[in-house]
């Protein structure tokens, strides 16, 4: 059963689980499973996707009940009117906070800007020797995006140098390979923990929440980092 964080007669948010596409996609062939049929077959009706998540990250992710209201949803999305945030665990220690402006490029060649705000939630560092460093550090952050380009957040955090972990292709190979054969683990720590906008019938402000996925936690533990609260 996929996990519902928020439903009404309009509208419904899942905590997707890292792996699952949110529908069919060519890139993707050798998936069988997507969030629409899963959660078609759970609530026994249509639901329409107003934005999408990465194959591999997980959190909260919005359908309408009907292509009227997902009408609707698309446009808050489109418009900016819909706060996202994220968590993620990344390399080194960031700054407590940061603006990164960093114009991404289309498959087809296009420029488009694309904005992340970001606050440093915890930091740690281990006695784990890596490369000339005889220590590893490592971030949790907070990312806002204002803007939704595709990859955005792992694109723009490899631009600072504080790639995410256990991203591919974006991410940094050698310490993919250490949280591998370390701690057995190759699950992106990107997860997408809040969406907050104006209801689409009616207007009134709601926020939805998704807990963590049981591995974010386990590395979280793993590497002494806190969400303070939590």
């Amino acid at each position: 059963m996929i996990e519902i964080i928020y439903r009404d007669e309009f509208l419904v948010a899942i905590n997707k689980p890292p792996g699952l596409l949110v529908h069919r996609s060519p890139i993707a062939k050798d998936a069988t499973e997507f969030a629409v049929q899963r959660l078609r077959e759970q609530l026994g009706q249509h639901v329409y996707p107003a934005h999408r998540l990465d194959r591999k990250t997980s959190g909260v992710l919005v359908f309408g009940l009907s292509s009227e209201i997902n009408s609707t949803l698309q446009q808050l999305f489109q418009n900016k009117n819909v706060v996202k945030k994220y968590l993620a665990i990344v390399r080194g220690f960031t700054k407590p906070s940061g603006t990164i402006d960093y114009a991404l490029r289309r498959d087809d060649g296009k420029l488009q800007d694309a904005i992340t705000h970001y606050h440093t939630i915890s930091q740690t560092e281990l006695a784990v020797p890596f490369g000339k460093h005889p220590t590893s550090r490592y971030s949790l952050i907070e990312a806002q995006p204002e803007t939704g380009r595709m990859h955005q957040l792992r694109k723009h955090f490899a631009h600072i140098f504080h790639p995410i972990i256990a991203d591919r292709p974006h991410g940094c190979n050698k310490q993919n390979r250490l949280f591998k054969e370390k701690w057995n683990m190759d699950t992106m720590m990107l997860h997408a923990s809040e969406l907050s906008f104006p209801h689409p019938a009616t207007n009134q402000l709601i926020t939805m929440k998704a807990p963590i996925q049981s591995e974010f936690q386990r590395t979280l533990d793993f590497l002494k980092l806190n969400i303070p609260g939590n």
